[in-house]
């Protein structure tokens, strides 16, 4: 499934108001998905940002820490 713009706007809305459950689409096309965790809506939004724009992910860095004894 091809993720837009809407799809992201609405799993933003479900965020925002507390809602667990998400119906996107219209008339055949309609489908309603239940996430089991706040987490899981966020991860799935990261998903859908990166599917829709790509040079938007974030850069992960890695610092290394060490001492000497």
């Amino acid at each position: 499934m091809a993720y837009t713009q809407t799809h992201i706007d609405a799993l933003k809305e479900a965020i925002a108001t507390g809602a667990l459950e998400v119906e996107f689409g219209t008339g055949t096309e309609r489908r309603r998905i239940k996430y089991r965790s706040l987490a899981e809506m966020r991860s799935t939004l990261a998903d859908m940002i990166f599917e829709v724009s790509p040079q938007s992910r974030p850069i992960l860095v890695t610092f290394a820490e060490f001492t000497r004894d």
